[in-house]
Protein backbone atom coordinates (compact mmCIF):
# COMPACT_ATOMS: atom_id res chain seq x y z
CA UNK A 1 0.00 0.00 0.00
CA UNK A 2 1.53 3.32 -1.15
CA UNK A 3 1.58 5.93 1.62
CA UNK A 4 -0.27 8.65 -0.36
CA UNK A 5 -3.76 5.87 -0.16
CA UNK A 6 -3.46 5.17 3.63
CA UNK A 7 -7.15 5.18 4.29
CA UNK A 8 -10.03 4.30 7.53
CA UNK A 9 -12.41 2.57 7.26
CA UNK A 10 -15.02 2.87 4.60
CA UNK A 11 -17.43 5.31 5.56
CA UNK A 12 -14.54 8.15 6.89
CA UNK A 13 -16.68 11.48 7.48
CA UNK A 14 -12.93 13.68 6.68
CA UNK A 15 -9.93 12.94 4.87
CA UNK A 16 -6.58 14.26 6.06
CA UNK A 17 -3.23 15.49 4.40
CA UNK A 18 -0.52 14.73 5.79
CA UNK A 19 2.51 16.12 4.24
CA UNK A 20 5.88 15.54 6.46
CA UNK A 21 9.01 14.95 4.81
CA UNK A 22 9.82 12.49 7.72
CA UNK A 23 8.82 8.70 7.27
CA UNK A 24 8.40 8.04 10.67
CA UNK A 25 6.27 11.18 11.41
CA UNK A 26 3.80 10.31 8.44
CA UNK A 27 3.01 7.01 9.90
CA UNK A 28 2.71 8.06 13.16
CA UNK A 29 0.38 10.34 12.18
CA UNK A 30 -1.65 8.40 9.80
CA UNK A 31 -1.90 5.71 12.67
CA UNK A 32 -3.37 8.84 14.76
CA UNK A 33 -5.85 10.38 12.36
CA UNK A 34 -7.30 6.73 11.21
CA UNK A 35 -7.95 6.04 14.61
CA UNK A 36 -10.08 8.85 14.79
CA UNK A 37 -12.03 7.18 12.06
CA UNK A 38 -10.64 9.18 9.08
CA UNK A 39 -9.24 8.92 6.14
CA UNK A 40 -4.81 9.79 5.99
CA UNK A 41 -3.28 10.03 3.14
CA UNK A 42 0.27 10.93 3.66
CA UNK A 43 3.21 12.75 1.27
CA UNK A 44 6.91 13.46 1.68
CA UNK A 45 7.16 17.00 -0.09
CA UNK A 46 4.96 19.90 -0.94
CA UNK A 47 5.36 19.03 -5.05
CA UNK A 48 4.03 15.24 -4.58
CA UNK A 49 0.79 16.96 -2.87
CA UNK A 50 -0.04 19.27 -5.65
CA UNK A 51 1.11 16.73 -8.09
CA UNK A 52 -2.90 15.16 -7.40
CA UNK A 53 -5.90 16.64 -7.48
CA UNK A 54 -7.88 16.59 -3.76
CA UNK A 55 -11.24 17.45 -4.72
CA UNK A 56 -12.46 16.31 -0.84
CA UNK A 57 -15.63 18.66 0.95
CA UNK A 58 -14.56 17.50 4.45
CA UNK A 59 -10.66 17.40 4.41
CA UNK A 60 -7.72 19.71 5.66
CA UNK A 61 -4.10 19.89 5.30
CA UNK A 62 -1.84 18.70 8.14
CA UNK A 63 1.48 20.58 7.22
CA UNK A 64 5.35 20.42 7.91
CA UNK A 65 7.05 24.00 7.34
CA UNK A 66 10.45 22.93 6.78
CA UNK A 67 9.90 20.84 3.59
CA UNK A 68 12.49 19.80 0.99
CA UNK A 69 11.97 21.67 -2.28
CA UNK A 70 8.90 23.92 -1.78
CA UNK A 71 8.11 24.48 2.49
CA UNK A 72 5.10 24.90 4.16
CA UNK A 73 4.61 28.14 3.92
CA UNK A 74 5.54 28.64 -0.04
CA UNK A 75 2.90 25.32 -0.53
CA UNK A 76 -0.07 27.67 1.74
CA UNK A 77 0.57 30.26 -0.48
CA UNK A 78 0.35 28.50 -4.11
CA UNK A 79 -2.90 27.04 -2.86
CA UNK A 80 -3.99 30.74 -1.65
CA UNK A 81 -3.47 31.80 -5.18
CA UNK A 82 -4.96 29.32 -6.52
CA UNK A 83 -8.00 29.46 -4.27
CA UNK A 84 -8.00 26.09 -3.05
CA UNK A 85 -10.48 25.65 -0.13
CA UNK A 86 -8.63 23.64 2.23
CA UNK A 87 -7.86 24.52 5.87
CA UNK A 88 -4.29 24.07 6.60
CA UNK A 89 -2.58 22.90 10.25
CA UNK A 90 1.09 23.68 10.69
CA UNK A 91 3.18 21.50 12.17
CA UNK A 92 6.99 22.35 13.05
CA UNK A 93 9.70 21.12 15.34
CA UNK A 94 11.77 24.43 14.70
CA UNK A 95 8.91 27.13 15.50
CA UNK A 96 9.52 30.59 15.64
CA UNK A 97 6.37 33.68 16.57
CA UNK A 98 7.68 35.53 12.76
CA UNK A 99 6.65 32.17 10.72
CA UNK A 100 3.35 31.16 12.94
CA UNK A 101 2.31 34.92 12.36
CA UNK A 102 3.00 34.85 8.84
CA UNK A 103 1.28 31.32 8.87
CA UNK A 104 -1.97 32.42 11.03
CA UNK A 105 -2.37 35.73 8.45
CA UNK A 106 -2.94 33.35 5.75
CA UNK A 107 -5.46 31.53 7.12
CA UNK A 108 -3.84 28.93 8.97
CA UNK A 109 -6.03 27.37 11.50
CA UNK A 110 -3.31 26.21 13.87
CA UNK A 111 -0.25 26.27 14.38
CA UNK A 112 1.68 22.94 16.69
CA UNK A 113 5.04 22.41 18.20
CA UNK A 114 6.56 18.80 17.88
CA UNK A 115 5.93 17.04 19.93
CA UNK A 116 2.34 18.16 20.80
CA UNK A 117 -0.14 15.60 21.80
CA UNK A 118 -2.15 13.72 20.11
CA UNK A 119 -5.68 15.18 21.09
CA UNK A 120 -3.99 18.45 20.42
CA UNK A 121 -3.74 17.46 16.57
CA UNK A 122 -6.97 15.65 16.48
CA UNK A 123 -8.77 18.78 18.36
CA UNK A 124 -7.27 21.36 15.17
CA UNK A 125 -8.20 18.84 12.76
CA UNK A 126 -12.02 18.33 13.50
CA UNK A 127 -11.90 22.97 13.64
CA UNK A 128 -10.16 22.49 10.24
CA UNK A 129 -12.10 20.24 8.79
CA UNK A 130 -15.42 22.32 9.60
CA UNK A 131 -13.62 25.38 8.32
CA UNK A 132 -12.97 23.64 4.78
CA UNK A 133 -16.30 22.20 4.98
CA UNK A 134 -17.53 25.79 5.37
CA UNK A 135 -15.31 27.66 2.71
CA UNK A 136 -16.94 24.44 -0.32
CA UNK A 137 -20.25 25.34 0.67
CA UNK A 138 -19.38 29.13 0.10
CA UNK A 139 -17.57 28.33 -3.00
CA UNK A 140 -20.19 26.18 -4.36
CA UNK A 141 -22.67 28.78 -3.74
CA UNK A 142 -20.82 32.11 -5.22
CA UNK A 143 -20.22 29.74 -8.66
CA UNK A 144 -24.37 28.77 -8.51
CA UNK A 145 -24.65 32.70 -7.63
CA UNK A 146 -22.27 33.75 -10.51
CA UNK A 147 -24.10 31.17 -13.14
CA UNK A 148 -27.19 33.01 -12.35
CA UNK A 149 -25.70 36.66 -12.76
CA UNK A 150 -24.29 35.57 -15.89
CA UNK A 151 -28.13 34.78 -17.54
CA UNK A 152 -28.40 38.81 -17.11
CA UNK A 153 -28.66 41.15 -19.98
CA UNK A 154 -26.67 43.86 -19.66
CA UNK A 155 -29.40 46.26 -19.15
CA UNK A 156 -30.58 43.76 -16.02
CA UNK A 157 -27.06 44.00 -14.63
CA UNK A 158 -27.15 47.45 -14.82
CA UNK A 159 -30.51 47.66 -13.04
CA UNK A 160 -29.18 44.96 -10.83
CA UNK A 161 -26.18 47.19 -9.33
CA UNK A 162 -28.23 50.34 -9.24
CA UNK A 163 -30.87 48.63 -6.81
CA UNK A 164 -28.59 47.24 -4.58
CA UNK A 165 -26.82 50.64 -4.11
CA UNK A 166 -30.31 51.66 -2.64
CA UNK A 167 -31.94 53.52 -5.52
CA UNK A 168 -35.52 53.60 -5.74
CA UNK A 169 -37.49 52.49 -8.95
CA UNK A 170 -37.55 55.91 -10.04
CA UNK A 171 -34.27 56.75 -9.28
CA UNK A 172 -32.91 53.95 -11.17
CA UNK A 173 -35.11 55.14 -13.82
CA UNK A 174 -33.22 58.49 -13.64
CA UNK A 175 -30.16 57.31 -14.20
CA UNK A 176 -30.64 54.96 -17.02
CA UNK A 177 -32.88 57.35 -18.83
CA UNK A 178 -35.88 55.06 -18.53
CA UNK A 179 -39.38 55.00 -17.61
CA UNK A 180 -39.96 53.53 -14.27
CA UNK A 181 -42.27 50.86 -15.40
CA UNK A 182 -39.67 49.73 -17.46
CA UNK A 183 -37.38 49.33 -14.54
CA UNK A 184 -39.88 47.42 -12.79
CA UNK A 185 -40.47 45.13 -15.57
CA UNK A 186 -36.43 44.77 -15.57
CA UNK A 187 -36.27 45.03 -11.37
CA UNK A 188 -38.45 41.81 -11.69
CA UNK A 189 -37.05 39.68 -13.98
CA UNK A 190 -33.65 40.46 -12.12
CA UNK A 191 -35.13 39.22 -8.82
CA UNK A 192 -36.47 36.07 -10.40
CA UNK A 193 -32.92 35.01 -12.75
CA UNK A 194 -31.11 35.26 -9.66
CA UNK A 195 -33.87 33.80 -7.64
CA UNK A 196 -33.38 36.27 -5.28
CA UNK A 197 -36.79 36.09 -2.77
CA UNK A 198 -35.72 39.59 -1.52
CA UNK A 199 -34.20 42.89 -1.88
CA UNK A 200 -32.25 41.40 1.24
CA UNK A 201 -30.95 38.54 -0.48
CA UNK A 202 -29.91 39.91 -4.00
CA UNK A 203 -28.03 42.69 -1.53
CA UNK A 204 -26.03 39.47 0.11
CA UNK A 205 -25.44 38.01 -4.00
CA UNK A 206 -24.32 41.33 -4.69
CA UNK A 207 -21.68 41.44 -2.09
CA UNK A 208 -20.48 37.82 -2.53
CA UNK A 209 -20.28 39.05 -6.29
CA UNK A 210 -18.12 41.65 -5.65
CA UNK A 211 -20.13 44.28 -6.53
CA UNK A 212 -20.22 47.32 -4.28
CA UNK A 213 -22.92 47.60 -1.90
CA UNK A 214 -23.13 50.60 0.37
CA UNK A 215 -23.57 49.87 4.23
CA UNK A 216 -26.96 51.44 3.79
CA UNK A 217 -27.98 49.40 1.09
CA UNK A 218 -27.86 46.65 3.99
CA UNK A 219 -30.10 48.44 6.31
CA UNK A 220 -32.47 49.41 3.97
CA UNK A 221 -33.15 45.97 1.67
CA UNK A 222 -36.61 45.70 2.92
CA UNK A 223 -37.68 45.52 -0.48
CA UNK A 224 -38.63 49.21 -0.75
CA UNK A 225 -39.64 50.22 -4.94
Amino acid sequence: MSESSLEAPSGSAATVFVVDDEDTVRRALARLIRSASMTARTFPTAEAFLAESHVVPASCLVLDVRLPGLNGLQLQEALNRKGYPIAIIFITGHGDVPTSVRAMKAGAVDFLQKPFAGHELLDAIRRAVSRTREAVTKQAECAEIRRRYDTLTSREREVFALVVSGLLNKQVAGELGSAEKTIKIHRGRVMAKMQAPSLADLVRMAGLLGIPVPRSAFRGASGSS
